[in-house]
């Protein structure tokens, strides 16, 4: 018989696989459309009897995250996508630790319905996961007059609150919540780290690859005129909330309209409230200092990002680009001189996006006083090396996705298991315990994980680019 749990809304029923028991689909705010449409999430509408919670929500409005890749939302599928999913091991039991899965897409994709989200491998490690969608795009993040920035991020904010008031009927304790998430997601939870609205909504957090990317008010006002301008309707919410979101998708990157513009015009937008800058900012003050926190990369960020460039590239000018100015291309040649400079357009770029965003992370935390460990991703698939996203494959022990075979082949290698076991122990462990399994990164004794078979502690492995950008970054 599927087991049934009362949530604050209403009962659900879940579905039992492997020894798990599932429940998907169960939604933690109201629809965001009609009058709710780019409004903050309002409380779930109630149901009586029994909901089945066995299939996933609609996923966010957005496009295909990459040609020939299937779409995760149809215009048929609506706004209705505020939902969460549960896995847990045992929904009869008491006290299990909770982790919270935040995904990442750009801010403008991701879907906790895709394959390479399903939490069973993870779930049998013991703990309660669970796994929600929250708005992308111009949705979650479009800057309107009179309207609440971040409203992706107020979803999350919800989820974690469904989570504080509902886990307990999953066997999870709310007392004892990590928030866990990669790149976007990885941002998100070090900004709700330092966010007041997030205070006691969880203990700790565990931050794959995080990257900077928050906007000024004045930057998120441009991207909005872009569209409007583009759409010609007026930048106002009576404007855009009369377009459906696939005529705002079709228009989402018209502000992108230059080299160094990125690969999306949303993010965090800073309302000196939810956002006060880049995430590494608050922690630098000491908010969130109380909040244990696991951070890391991988070892080559910037591939399956973009492409690569022809030998002979002018790093000066990527340096330039980058606001680093020109001599730092000199300055990475001689840190690194037994590089291409392909090789090394790779590891600025890895820098820039995303590895000195997390080390700039840990210092404020571990600066603060915080608990912090920081961990390298090293292991190489045979097609991407150690490219962004290939540690998510590990992390939930899934690895014949169609995410996965694209950073490990099919079939996957046979080392798979054995680094997925020990990095999802990992995880686990300090879900439970606050504890991971390596020493903790400090100013003084800056130990650094690094993940391949076997795992090894050392130190710090990039101290020659945090240099470069110590010295010449801006803030």
């Amino acid at each position: 018989m599927n087991p049934v749990v009362v949530t604050s809304a209403g009962m659900v029923r879940g579905t039992s696989r492997a020894g798990i028991v599932c429940f998907q689909g169960i939604p933690f705010a109201a629809p965001p459309e009609g009058p709710l449409r780019f409004r903050p999430p309002a409380p779930p509408l109630r149901w009586d009897g029994i909901r089945d919670a066995v299939a996933f929500g609609a996923a966010p409005p957005q496009l295909a995250p990459a040609p020939g890749a299937p779409a995760m939302w149809r215009p048929g599928d609506g706004l209705d996508c505020l939902t969460v999913n549960v896995w847990t091991p045992d929904a009869g039991a008491a006290g299990l630790p909770v982790m919270v899965w935040i995904y990442g897409g750009l801010w403008k994709h991701g879907s906790a319905g895709m394959p390479h989200y399903d939490a069973t491998a993870l779930a049998g490690s013991g703990v309660v996961v669970v796994t929600f969608n929250y708005r992308v795009g111009f949705e979650g993040f479009g800057h309107l007059p009179g309207v609440p920035d971040n409203r992706g991020l107020l979803d999350q904010v919800a989820a974690l609150e469904w989570v504080r008031d509902n886990i307990a009927a999953f066997g999870g304790d709310g007392g004892n919540v990590t928030v866990f998430g990669q790149s976007a997601g990885a941002s998100s939870a070090v900004l709700l780290m330092a966010a007041p609205a997030a205070r006691g909504l969880f203990r700790r957090a565990i931050a794959q690859s995080i990257p900077a990317g928050a906007r000024t008010r004045e930057e998120a006002e441009t991207v909005t005129a872009t569209i409007a301008q583009a759409a010609g309707v007026p930048a106002t919410w009576d404007g855009l909330a009369g377009l459906p979101p696939e005529a705002l998708l079709a228009l989402q990157d018209t502000p992108l309209r230059g080299r160094t513009d990125g690969f999306t015009a949303f993010g965090p937008v800073v309302d000196d409230d939810l956002v006060t800058g880049q995430p590494w900012t608050a922690l630098e003050a000491g908010t969130g200092h109380d909040v244990d926190l696991v951070c890391g990369f991988t070892h080559e960020e910037y591939r399956g990002q973009g492409p690569l460039p022809a030998a002979g590239v002018d790093l000066g000018a990527v340096a330039e680009a980058l606001g680093l100015g020109k001599p730092a291309g000199t300055a990475y040649r001689r840190a690194y001189p037994t590089l291409t400079d392909t090789d090394l357009f790779t590891v600025l770029l890895s820098d820039a996006l995303i590895r000195m965003p997390t080390t700039r992370v840990a210092r404020a935390h571990a600066h603060a006083g915080g608990r912090t460990w920081l961990y390298d991703f090293t292991w190489e698939g045979a097609t991407l090396g150690a490219a962004h996203g290939i540690d998510i494959p590990f992390t939930f022990g899934n690895a014949t996705s169609r995410f996965a075979t694209r950073f490990l082949g099919s079939p996957p290698p046979p080392d798979f298991g054995e680094l997925s076991g020990q990095l999802r122990t990992a995880w686990t462990s300090f879900a439970t315990h606050g504890d991971p399994g390596w020493p903790r990164f400090t100013l003084d004794q800056q130990t650094t994980r690094l993940w391949n078979l076997p795992p090894a502690d050392t130190a710090y492995p990039l101290e020659a680019s945090r240099q470069i950008w110590d010295r010449t970054a801006p803030a």
